[in-house]
C-alpha cells in the first residue's frame, strides 16, 4: 500500500466538469462514504473495523457504509457522480473536481493540514532559488504543483523561470535516483525516501505554508441538509476515532499500530507521518481553524492557481467563478456557491451536543 495516491486528482478534473449532476436529495437512512489511503484519512478504516462508525450510526437510527477505494482520483469521481454521500479529499481537489463539476459540496470535517508532508528536494544545493533554470519533476496539476508555485513566490521566481516535467508518482523515486533529474516536488512517504538520498536537500515544505493543504471529509450539501443525522453520526464517530488515535495509553498505541500496518509501514513510520501532519484531534481546534480568515485566504490562492491552469472549466471567466462559502465570507460568485466550509457539526462535537 502507498500513502501517495491522495495528490493526483487535479489532473482528472477537466474530464468531470460537466459530466455529472447531483441527484435530488431526500430523507433516507442508508448512507455511504469512501476514503483512500493517506495518514489523515486512514483513521476511517480504524473507525469501521472497531465499529465506531456503526455505533454512531446506530445512535441516529441510520447506517453508514465505509468503503476504501485504492485509486484516489476514482474515489472523488465516484463521489462526484453521486455514488457516495461523502468522500475524503484535499481542499484543492474539492474545488477542482466536484465543485467545478457542479456538485454543491460541504467540508463537514476539517481533519488536518499538511505540515511538512509535502516538499521540494534539490540535488547539490540547499538554496531554493537555485531551482532557476532547472527541470522540476512532479505530478502536474497536483497539490505538489501548487506547492511549487507557492515556494517560487517566496524567492521572487515563477514557473517561467524553470521547466516542470510531469512525472507519475510511481516513477518519482526512480527518476530522482538518475543523474539527469535534479529536483522534485512530492509528498510522503516519497518525500522522506528522496530526501534521504545522497546530496539531497529539502529546500521547501508545506510547513512553510501552514494551513494551505487541507484534508477534508466532503459531503454532498443537499444530502446533508436533508439528513442532519448523517452529519452528526459522521462527526461524532470521527472525534471518537481521534480520541483513540491521540491517546498516550494502550488504546492509542494499539490504534496507531493498527493504522501503521494498514498503511504498509511500521509504528515509527506512521508516527513520523503524523508528526508532519497538523491533526485537529479536538473539535474546538478545527472550529477555530475554520472560523479564522485563513480558510478564505487559502481558497482564494487555490482558486487563482486552479484558474491559471484551467481547472475551473473552460467557461470560467476568472478565479472567482465558483463561490466558496466560509465563516469569514464568500470568495467568488455568491450566485454560484459550490463549496462550503462550515463549523456547525464540529461545534456540536466540541459542545458535547452530538
Amino acid at each position: 500500500m502507498t500513502l501517495s495516491i491522495r495528490k493526483t486528482a487535479a489532473a482528472a478534473a477537466l474530464s468531470l466538469l460537466t459530466a455529472f449532476s447531483p441527484a435530488v436529495a431526500q430523507e433516507k437512512d442508508e448512507f455511504s462514504i469512501c476514503w483512500s489511503i493517506y495518514v489523515g484519512w486512514i483513521p476511517w478504516d480504524y473507525g469501521e473495523q472497531k465499529a465506531i462508525v456503526e455505533k454512531w450510526a446506530d445512535k441516529y437510527d441510520i447506517s453508514i457504509d465505509v468503503v476504501q477505494i485504492n485509486d484516489y482520483v476514482e474515489s472523488i469521481n465516484q463521489y462526484t457522480a453521486g455514488q457516495y454521500d461523502g468522500c475524503t479529499m484535499t481542499n484543492m481537489d474539492a474545488l477542482t473536481i466536484p465543485a467545478a463539476g457542479g456538485v454543491d459540496s460541504t467540508a463537514l470535517i476539517v481533519g488536518d493540514f499538511s505540515n511538512g508532508n509535502d516538499g521540494i528536494v534539490l540535488k547539490g544545493s540547499n538554496n531554493l532559488a537555485d531551482l532557476k533554470g532547472q527541470n522540476v519533476n512532479l505530478v502536474e496539476l497536483s497539490v505538489s504543483h501548487y506547492l511549487l508555485a507557492r515556494a517560487l513566490e517566496t524567492v521572487g521566481l515563477s514557473e517561467r523561470d524553470l521547466t516542470v516535467v510531469n512525472t507519475s508518482d510511481a516513477d518519482l523515486v526512480s527518476a530522482y535516483a538518475s543523474s539527469d533529474v535534479t529536483a522534485v516536488a512530492t509528498w510522503n512517504p516519497l518525500l522522506s525516501e528522496i530526501s534521504a538520498m545522497p546530496d539531497s536537500h529539502k529546500v521547501f515544505d508545506s510547513s512553510q505554508i501552514p494551513g494551505e493543504v487541507i484534508d477534508l471529509m466532503i459531503v454532498n450539501t443537499e444530502t446533508l441538509e436533508a439528513n442532519p443525522a448523517f452529519g452528526k453520526a459522521l462527526t461524532g464517530a470521527w472525534y471518537e476515532i481521534m480520541e483513540h488515535l491521540s491517546a498516550e495509553d494502550e488504546t492509542g498505541i494499539e490504534a496507531r499500530e493498527y493504522l501503521a500496518e494498514a498503511s504498509g509501514t511500521d509504528l515509527a513510520g506512521f508516527n513520523a507521518q503524523l508528526a508532519s501532519t497538523h491533526m485537529f484531534y479536538k473539535p474546538d481546534d478545527a472550529v477555530a481553524f475554520v472560523n479564522s480568515p485563513t480558510v478564505k485566504e487559502t481558497m482564494q490562492k487555490v482558486a487563482e492557481f486552479s484558474f491559471q491552469y484551467g481547472l475551473l472549466g473552460e467557461g470560467a471567466p476568472d478565479a472567482g467563478f465558483i463561490g466558496i462559502e466560509t465563516p469569514s465570507g464568500v470568495y467568488g460568485n455568491e450566485d454560484n456557491i459550490k463549496l462550503r466550509f462550515i463549523p456547525d457539526y464540529m461545534a456540536m462535537a466540541a459542545e458535547g451536543k452530538l
